[in-house]
């Protein structure tokens, strides 16, 4: 099993310069998708949605025009914790913005074999909780804890 974290990172922290925490490994996007599935159910959370984005994009590609295949495979994870967010939303009412929380997976044809798994950055602050657990869910999934 290969993992590296990938993304633009400033001074070596895992602030990263494109706003993304991204993890590759080169297990399936399937096995990926179960283990972000089971993390973030197995504490008590509840996926509100799975935005299959990849599927979208693929089916109205030619609609918009465009000959660009983006994803082989893409969804995204939404779901949100009431005590996290009472929590944080408590330190910083604004902080409404950021729920639902989102976990992003997804393959490529550029890159075959390889499986990205990633969540945006949080700004300083309460906010830095929630990166943690999201943190937390990527690495349980992909067996690095």
């Amino acid at each position: 099993m290969k993992f590296a974290l990938t993304a633009l990172c400033l001074s070596g922290s895992v602030a990263c310069a494109d706003g993304a925490i991204t993890f590759t490994t080169d297990e399936s996007f399937d096995d990926v998708t179960f283990g972000i599935e089971s993390a973030i159910v197995g504490r008590g959370l509840v996926i509100d949605a799975t935005s299959h984005i990849g599927a979208m994009l693929e089916r109205t590609r030619a609609d918009v025009g465009s000959d660009i295949v983006l994803f082989e495979q893409a969804d995204v994870f939404s779901f949100c914790s009431a005590s996290l967010s009472r929590k944080v939303m408590e330190a910083d009412i604004t902080n409404l913005r950021f729920c639902p929380y989102d976990i992003f997976v997804y393959t490529t044809a550029a890159t075959p074999g390889e499986t990205v798994v990633g969540f945006n950055e949080m700004p300083e602050g309460a906010m830095k909780e929630v990166e943690a657990l999201l943190t937390d869910i990527v690495q349980e999934a992909l067996g690095l804890e």
